[in-house]
């Protein structure tokens, strides 16, 4: 018959029968002996010494308490695999004739390819230096083989597939190059770099001055610094973007610039997800001629879309000649916008930029935490009893409904939004000095 539900364990969760625990720790024990034997052979008696202590300190935990730091390690016991045997993952569970997706598929699938060799040569300096068995070798991400192995029928979705998705897809391609909204492709302008810096900042000016944004590409963290730091003396609102930047940093920026507190966004790598936003029509590719990975056809294409969501969507490309990469995307973007001015024009579409309101913005960007203006986020998440009952006097009574309002929310897996009312059951426990609650152990 069928199971109502199942349990899918975290990665750091490994469960066996209870009598299969001594079965476990005798294998991880044979282990050990047998690594230390080489270590000594090796002469890396300190290395051998580590491992020792770490492994058997490991099996106390085990045989204890049932789990250990790093109990991931060891999976293979647990799991009854042998020595590199591909371990056990989500796509298991499916049945054989599912469907799989996968977005972004230009950038996706080389990820899934990566990740082992990653993985792998990161444990393998742990193994060498005695910080683990080489059984921590086969808790791993699958090699791409293995993942071909499990792929059903996939269906690939990218603006720009790379080869192997072409090749697989044996020439069964569809295109989605018509929008709802009837935006189309924005126009792309080659531009000289000679004076590209002064020329961007009078664009930025006229395009700030419409209550619209900008997205700037530079080629170095270095050129983003300098340019942000240029166009702010010259008084533009500029944020710069960078790789050290935290996810809900990220967001934070994104939401700044989407209300206006900044017009102007630098980065290197605009590739990124969360850039498509409508209050963008302008996207300047500094340096569009010099080849390489950020300015290869796919890329152009990629970064010249996040022009697409507004209706004066524009492209500038500063560049002294024009590559083949540029050539190639920008004829690409060029078909792609006349097929969408014919549909256009055939059916009457008027094309309109979808603008969201401020307090939808506020919504989406919760986890970010509090946007420091003239209001602050919790705002976003406030609920109208919230001032009646402050009025009342009564701010236990509000403090238990919004908690129960928390609960709901992560129970509903609205996790940004439970985060938002955590945030503020903080700020109305401290600001009527009720504590943070007996029993919150973070």
């Amino acid at each position: 018959g069928e199971v109502p539900d199942a349990v899918l364990y975290p990665a750091t969760q490994f469960v066996t029968a209870e009598g299969g625990v001594d079965g476990v720790l005798d294998a991880i024990g044979k282990d050990l002996e047998l690594r230390l034997g080489e270590l000594d052979a090796g002469g890396l008696s300190l290395e051998a010494q580590r491992l020792a202590s770490r492994t058997r300190y490991d099996m106390e935990m085990i045989r204890q308490v049932g789990h250990c730091a790093g109990v991931e390690n060891y999976s293979r016991y647990f799991d009854g695999r042998e020595p590199g045997e591909r371990p056990a993952c989500l796509l298991d569970y499916f049945p054989e004739d599912y469907l799989m997706i996968i977005d972004e598929s230009h950038a996706t699938v080389s990820q899934i390819g990566a990740m082992y060799q990653g993985d792998r040569s990161r444990k393998e300096r742990l193994v060498q230096h005695g910080f683990r068995l080489p059984s921590a070798l086969d808790n791993r991400p699958l090699l791409f083989r293995e993942f071909e192995e499990l792929m059903p029928t996939t269906v690939f979705v990218s603006a720009t597939p790379a080869d192997y998705e072409l090749e697989q897809s044996g020439g069964v391609v569809v295109e989605q190059v018509i929008r709802p909204t009837g935006l189309v492709d924005p126009p792309i302008t080659v531009l000289p770099v000679g004076n590209q810096v002064d020329d961007l900042l009078e664009r930025i000016r006229v395009v700030s001055g419409r209550s619209e944004r900008v997205l700037v590409t530079t080629l170095t963290k270095k050129m983003s610094e300098d340019l942000a730091e240029y166009l702010a003396a010259a008084g533009v609102k500029v944020t710069y973007l960078h790789s050290d930047i935290t996810a809900l940093d990220r967001i934070g920026i994104l939401r700044d610039l989407r209300l206006g507190k900044s017009d102007v966004l630098v980065g290197v790598n605009l590739l990124r997800e969360g850039l498509d936003l409508p209050e963008v029509s302008l996207v300047a590719i500094l340096d569009a001629d010099r080849e390489g990975f950020l300015r290869s056809a796919r890329s152009l294409i990629q970064t010249s879309g996040r022009a697409a969501r507004n209706v004066n969507g524009e492209v500038l490309m500063y560049a002294d000649k024009v590559t083949r990469s540029m050539r190639l995307a920008i004829d690409e973007t060029n078909r792609r916008r006349q097929r969408q001015l014919d549909w256009n024009e055939e059916h009457g579409i008027v094309p309109r930029t979808i603008l969201k309101s401020r307090e939808q913005i506020l919504q989406s960007t919760l986890a970010a935490g509090p946007w420091s203006d003239d209001e602050d986020q919790g705002a976003a998440v406030r609920r109208p009893w919230e001032d009646a009952l402050a009025a009342a006097g009564e701010p236990r009574l509000m403090v238990e409904q919004l908690e129960v309002e928390m609960e709901r929310a992560a129970a509903a897996l609205e996790f940004e939004t439970a985060a938002a009312i955590r945030d503020r059951l903080e700020d109305l426990k401290a600001q009527w000095g009720l504590g943070t609650g007996e029993g919150d152990d973070g």
